[in-house]
């Protein structure tokens, strides 16, 4: 007998909310490899600086219709107005400081794939293209960030994108599936660890 949804077992940050937990069940910790959706969690990631994922995830959707689907070439072109513009809107995280540096890391975002083809190739080195598995067994076991994040935060700063510490970075790396962070007894451990 398939197990209800509501007694699958799965990582206790997501808690009993629906919206939380679809996002656990089908996003988090699954690999990324599309270059849109890369700068989309890099984005929500930095907007979630001080905040918690589940306020950003409840934006999530305002977001992509403010900030033009994540476009990075679009959103590189973003004059001053329309930044101001976006700071009167309710829907997204109206903080001038995350706001500009969306335009910025979409520029440099853009200088990467002109550097390496993808951003997708270029952040998914320094995994050597596979993604890490972890195998925590109690979310206390689980890092806030690791030495690679602060490698990749320190590589990313040098390249001009902002809001990108290593807890934002290794948050990024979780969200985009570079590294597997279900822990052991959770549905989403073993289906995770199959994929690439």
């Amino acid at each position: 007998m398939m197990a209800n949804k509501k007694d699958i077992e799965r990582c206790p940050w997501c808690g009993d909310d629906p919206l939380y937990q679809d996002y656990h069940d089908n996003v988090w910790g699954v690999p990324v490899h599309d270059d849109q959706t890369l700068f989309e969690f890099l984005t929500l990631e930095g907007a979630q600086a001080g905040l918690s994922w589940i306020t950003v995830l409840r934006k999530r959707e305002n977001y992509r219709a403010a900030f033009d689907g994540f476009d990075p070439a679009k959103i590189a072109r973003y004059s001053e107005k329309r930044q101001e513009k976006l700071l009167q809107n309710p829907g997204i995280i109206r903080n001038r400081l995350k706001v500009s540096s969306t335009v910025t890391n979409a520029q440099a975002f853009l200088a990467v794939q002109a550097e390496y083809g993808t951003f997708n190739d270029y952040i998914w080195a320094f995994v050597e293209g596979q993604p890490i598995v972890n195998r925590f067994k109690t979310m206390a076991d689980v890092p806030a960030s690791t030495p690679l994040a602060e490698t990749i935060s320190k590589d990313l700063k040098k390249r001009g994108f902002r809001f990108v510490g290593p807890t934002i970075v290794y948050a990024h790396m979780q969200a985009t599936g570079m590294v597997n962070d279900h822990l052991l007894g959770c549905h989403r451990h073993k289906a995770c660890a199959k994929l690439k």
